[in-house]
C-alpha cells in the first residue's frame, strides 16, 4: 500500500487556503494511482502530527502544496512531520518528502495559461506580465520561486513586452505596478496556492482595484472582472495560480522526479487493527448504520433516517462539504465541535468509502482510536508541543505551569467547544488537574462497543495561540512593573 499526503497552510477563519489542495487530493483519489490520498495543515485539521494515525500505508509520499522553499517547507514542515530529510524511516514506516510544488518547471505552464485565460486574445507583445508574492525576510528562498518563473518565462520566447516579479512586503513592490511596466496592457498572476487573504483581499487593495479588503472568496459568488482601467492602463488580474485543476499534475510529476535512495528502506509497518464496528456505531454527531449490500448510511444522531426530507448525498467527499459550515452558516474550524448541522444522510457504497468519509467529518478520529485501543497511540505532552514553536510563537512555552493548566481548561475543558478528549499531559509525570472527567482519556474497557470516543494527541493551534497570548500578556505586565 502507498499513501500520498498533500501538506498545506489552512486556516482557522474560512475555508479558502484549503480548498484548492483538498480539490486537488479529489482528483488524485479520482485517478486511483494511491490506496489513500489525504491532506494534512498547519492551521486546520487533520494537523501533521495527527494524519499519520489515519493512515494505514507503509509508505508514504509527502508533496507540500506550498509555492517556495521557504521557512515553511524547510523549518516548519519538517519539524512538524518529524522528518529527517527526504527520506524518513520511522516505527517502520518510510516517508519521502519531496519538495514544494512552486519549483517544478511545469508551473511556467500554468502561469502562461492562466495568463491567456485572463487575458484573452490581449497581444503579449503589448503586455506586461507580473508574477506577484509575498516577500519576507524569513528565508531569501522566498521569493526564489518567482524569480526562477520570471526567467524562464522572459527567456523562453513566450512574447511577452516584459516579465517581472513583484512582492507585497519587499521591492520591486506590487503597489507600484503601473511605474514597474512600460506597456498599455498588464497581467498580474498571483503566485500563491489558493486565494485567500493575499491574493482576494490584500492584492486587490494594493494594486487599486478595491478601496479595502472586500469578504473571503468563499463569502463571494464569482471572482473580480476584468479588464480594471487604472493609471492609465489596462489591468487584468487572475485568481492563485495554486486553483488551477492541473496542479493535480504538478503534485504527480513532483513525486515522479523525486531522487530516491538506493536501495530503499524497507517498510516494516504493520497497520493496527480496524475497530469499525460490524453493527451500527456512533462517532461524535455522526450514527454509521450498515446496509444487507455492504454500504453504509450516515446521518446526524438528532436526525430519524427515515425523515424524507433529509436531503441524500453519495460520495465520501460529501462529508466534507456537509461538515464545513454549521446551522448558521458559520465555519467550522473546530470540526469536533458539537456542531455538525442536521438534515442529511450519506449513503457509502463500501467501508473503504466509510473510513474516507468519517475522516472528512472527523480527522484522524478512527485512527486516534485504533492506535489508543493497540497501544500505540503516542501524546505530546503540551510543554513539548509548545517547546518546539518558532517564530511568532516561540514565546509560548513561557507561561507557568498554573497558567497552563488554566488555559487548558477554558481552551479544552468546554465540551460545548471540542468534544475530544484529552490523552496528552502538561508535561512528563504532570497530568492536567483542572479538566472534568469526561475531558481526560477513557478506560478502554468501559468503552461501548458501538461508540468510537473522539481523541486528542496533542494541544491544537487553538491552544498554542492561547498560550502564545498568555505569555505576550505576562510580557507586557513584567514591563509595566519594571516601569512602575
Amino acid at each position: 500500500m502507498r499513501a500520498l499526503l498533500i501538506i498545506g497552510h489552512g486556516s482557522t477563519v474560512n475555508p479558502d487556503s484549503s480548498t484548492p489542495t483538498h480539490q486537488h487530493a479529489d482528483e488524485i483519489r479520482r485517478r486511483g494511482l494511491y490506496d489513500e490520498v489525504a491532506c494534512a495543515f498547519w492551521k486546520e485539521e487533520p494537523s501533521m502530527r495527527e494524519v499519520f494515525y489515519q493512515l494505514r500505508s507503509p509508505e508514504i509520499h509527502i508533496v507540500p502544496n506550498f509555492i517556495s522553499e521557504g521557512y515553511f517547507c524547510q523549518q516548519i514542515l519538517p519539524r512538524e512531520l518529524k522528518l529527517d530529510g527526504p527520506v524518513t524511516v520511522r516505527d517502520g514506516r518510510v516517508i519521502y518528502y519531496t519538495d514544494p510544488v512552486g519549483i517544478h518547471p511545469s508551473m511556467t505552464k500554468l502561469l502562461l495559461k492562466r495568463a491567456d485565460e485572463v487575458a484573452p486574445n490581449v497581444p503579449r507583445d503589448q503586455t506586461t506580465l507580473i508574477i506577484v508574492g509575498h516577500g519576507t525576510t524569513l528565508n531569501e528562498n522566498s521569493t526564489k520561486a518567482i524569480e526562477d518563473q520570471v526567467a524562464l518565462i522572459r527567456d523562453g520566447g513566450h512574447g511577452f513586452a516584459e516579465v517581472l516579479g513583484a512582492y507585497m512586503e519587499e521591492p520591486p513592490l506590487v503597489s507600484k505596478w503601473d511605474e514597474l511596466s512600460s506597456t498599455p496592457n498588464v497581467v498580474v498572476v498571483p503566485f500563491f496556492i489558493a486565494d485567500g487573504l493575499h491574493s482576494y483581499q490584500d492584492i486587490p487593495v494594493l494594486l487599486g482595484i478595491e478601496s479595502e479588503p472586500t469578504a473571503a472568496l468563499s463569502q463571494n459568488e464569482v471572482f473580480r472582472h476584468n479588464p480594471h482601467h487604472l493609471r492609465g492602463k489596462t489591468l487584468y488580474y487572475s485568481s492563485a495560480i495554486g486553483t488551477e485543476a492541473l496542479m493535480a499534475d504538478v503534485i504527480l510529476d513532483q513525486i515522479r522526479d523525486f531522487k530516491r535512495p538506493s536501495p530503499e528502506p524497507l517498510p516494516t509497518w504493520v497497520a493496527p487493527e480496524s475497530k469499525i464496528p460490524a453493527e451500527a456505531f456512533a462517532l461524535g454527531q455522526i450514527k454509521a448504520v450498515p446496509q444487507a449490500s455492504g454500504s453504509w448510511v450516515l446521518h446526524h444522531e438528532d436526525d430519524r433516517l427515515e425523515f424524507d426530507e433529509l436531503n441524500e448525498y453519495h460520495q465520501p467527499s460529501d462529508a466534507r462539504d456537509i461538515g464545513l459550515y454549521d446551522a448558521a452558516g458559520e465555519f467550522r474550524a473546530i470540526k469536533t465541535a458539537p456542531n455538525l448541522k442536521r438534515g442529511w444522510k450519506l449513503t457509502l457504497r463500501d467501508e473503504a468509502d466509510l473510513r474516507l468519509a468519517l475522516d472528512f467529518f472527523y480527522p484522524a478520529a478512527l485512527g486516534l482510536w485504533e492506535h489508543q485501543a493497540a497501544g500505540t497511540l503516542q501524546p505530546v505532552t503540551l510543554r513539548e508541543t509548545l517547546g518546539r514553536q518558532t517564530g511568532m510563537y516561540r514565546f509560548a512555552n513561557t507561561i507557568t505551569d498554573e497558567q497552563a493548566q488554566t488555559l487548558t481548561a477554558q481552551q479544552c475543558g468546554n465540551a460545548a467547544r471540542c468534544a475530544r478528549r484529552i490523552t496528552w499531559s502538561l508535561a512528563e509525570g504532570q497530568p492536567l488537574t483542572q479538566l472534568a472527567l469526561e475531558k481526560l482519556p477513557p478506560v478502554l474497557e468501559e468503552v461501548p462497543p458501538h461508540e468510537i470516543p473522539l481523541l486528542c494527541v496533542e494541544a491544537c493551534t487553538h491552544m498554542v495561540s492561547a498560550a502564545r497570548e498568555q505569555a505576550k500578556a505576562n510580557f507586557q505586565a513584567k514591563q509595566a512593573a519594571a516601569k512602575g
